[in-house]
């Protein structure tokens, strides 16, 4: 199938070339990146891509999103069918597909840029269930778990509601840390007994290097891209009248992490950030 690609950032570089991997013909769009993978065809124009019956955009923001499906994708026919897997919140991708003239659907990721490279990322669908079962195969030369959510948007909802987890998870993991270097334990042994506690999430076991040895681990989330998610997720909620203190003490931190100027440093440098808060050095 010839597909349209927008975004080649760490996420959307590896996608888009697996789905060259998987047969399908890529038109690949990112005038910020550069180059095109080499199994891609680079395309000078982001409208240029509404010459392919499927879109799929993987950008950073909402903005970014609503200018491409809105405006580049005019020329696209009206059973031209796009697919957001950008994190840009279910208000904002329900409008555009109640707005634009093609078909939307949204397609959000769970997994680090590694877990993209080979495949392995989990997403979440919002859309029907014909639209779902259409996309599914072209979702899963990208993903290794298709889940439907429910109509469009629900993807989304669904990528933000992880993520509040995500951002929770990681200030846990930083607390008890400091916890138990407070207590005098080796952060080694701690995190190898976390690891295999009832606290063990799958989470916690392969961000181990990111926490411990953070000069050497590679960045597979951001703080940025975390904080902005963690930034819609609590929109959501604040627009329903929910109050979500874990999260606002998460986005807090994240804050903070950005503020010292760790914005593109993983997110597990949430634990550095706690450790200035505390006037700590690194252990």
């Amino acid at each position: 199938m010839l597909i349209g690609f927008a975004g080649l950032g760490r996420m959307g570089r590896p996608m888009a070339r697996n789905l060259a991997r998987a047969g399908h013909t890529v038109l690949a769009h990112d005038p910020a990146v550069g180059a095109a993978p080499d199994e891609a065809t680079a395309v000078g124009a982001a409208a240029e891509l509404a010459a392919a019956p499927l879109t799929i955009s993987m950008l950073p923001d909402g903005a970014t999103t609503r200018r491409l499906v809105l405006d580049d994708l005019v020329g696209a026919g009206s059973d031209h069918l796009h697919i957001v897997m950008g994190t840009a919140g279910p208000e904002l991708v329900r409008a555009l597909a109640s707005a634009a003239g093609v078909g939307v659907v949204d397609a959000p990721v769970s997994g680090s840029v590694g877990m993209a490279e080979s495949a392995a990322i989990t997403t979440m669908v919002g859309g029907t269930a014909e639209q779902f079962e259409w996309v599914r195969p072209v979702l899963a030369a990208m993903t290794s778990a298709q889940f439907h959510t429910g109509p469009v948007g629900s993807g989304s909802a669904a990528k933000l509601a992880v993520n509040a987890v995500l951002a929770a998870l990681s200030q846990g993991v930083a607390e008890g840390l400091l916890v138990a270097e407070a207590g005098e334990l080796d952060p080694k042994v701690f995190y190898d007994v976390l690891r295999n506690s009832a606290a063990g999430a799958p989470y916690v076991g392969y961000k181990e290097e990111a926490f411990l040895s953070p000069d050497s681990a590679g960045v597979a989330a951001p703080v940025s891209l975390i904080r902005k998610d963690l930034g819609l997720a609590l929109e959501l909620a604040h627009r329903r009248c929910l109050s979500l203190p874990g999260s606002e003490a998460a986005y807090a931190l994240l804050d903070a992490a950005a503020e010292a100027g760790l914005g593109e440093k993983d997110m597990a440098q949430v634990l550095t950030a706690l450790r200035l808060r505390n006037n700590l050095r690194a252990v």
